[in-house]
């Protein structure tokens, strides 16, 4: 594993209890960084944050409520004095079904928690960047965002909207210290491959050139040096991590 310095820096990974997540966090504590652990699941945020060793912090949060953002963002500044970091990687799939099949109630769950949370972390927690002028975003959108998968327009949707919202953020903020920046993985075997169907599986890792799904600690790796002071000059930017199926 190469070295990636965050020594001293604090850092916040939402859905962190386990997946992408969990991977990104246990790369930022292994950096030097502090983190707080955010999920809906506060036993397995605080299990979790437990086993990244002493110093770090396993907090209950709905991404999806502003209210709970918002104690969240206010408890880890108390505990750790700054937030330097942000990684928002809570999402769900939602569904697989047709648009004219998708359920009304499940597509404003998925945007609920993909896109909607995902501002509102972003706000809450860019406010406290701003103040110190300095700050690191990185928000989890998927491949799904650029190309659309069929039978799941609720996840492409909230993913693609996820990107023009890190872009609007990263220009806004292009004139300050604070960096904000996009992955789009292709599928990486999660626990969120329970919430989609073996057809659909297939489907996605039959689109990936290298034939096989992503891990999450190579997820982690490229999460770990947009976190970094090294990534300076970028911001408003989609990295791109799908095995080679991306074509823009």
């Amino acid at each position: 594993m190469n070295h990636i310095d965050l020594k001293d820096r604090c850092a916040v990974v939402t859905g962190g209890a386990a997946g992408i997540g969990l991977a990104v966090a246990q790369r930022f504590a292994a950096s030097g960084a502090r983190v707080a652990i955010w999920d809906v699941n506060e036993a397995a945020a605080t299990a979790a944050a437990a086993s990244l060793g002493a110093g770090h912090l396993g907090l209950a949060a709905d991404v999806a409520d502003e209210a709970s953002v918002q104690a969240a963002t206010d408890a880890t500044s108390a505990a750790f004095g700054r937030i330097d970091v942000l990684v928002c990687s809570a999402g769900i799939a939602g569904p697989n079904a047709t648009v004219a099949e998708y359920p009304a109630d499940a597509w404003r769950r998925v945007f609920d928690v993909n896109l909607h949370g995902t501002f509102l972390c972003n706000r809450a927690v860019v406010r406290t960047m701003l103040a110190r002028d300095y700050g690191r975003i990185v928000n989890i959108a998927s491949i799904a965002g650029k190309e659309g998968n069929p039978n799941a327009s609720a996840y492409s949707a909230s993913k693609a909207a996820v990107i023009g919202l890190t872009k609007s953020l990263g220009k806004e903020l292009a004139k300050t210290g604070i960096r904000v920046n996009c992955i789009t993985p292709a599928a990486v075997r999660t626990a969120i491959f329970d919430q989609i169907t073996q057809q659909h599986i297939d489907f996605m890792l039959s689109k990936i050139p290298m034939a096989r799904f992503g891990g999450v600690e190579e997820i982690a790796a490229m999460v770990a040096w947009l976190a970094s002071e090294d990534c300076s000059f970028s911001t408003g930017a989609v990295f791109d991590l799908s095995g080679g199926r991306a074509v823009y």
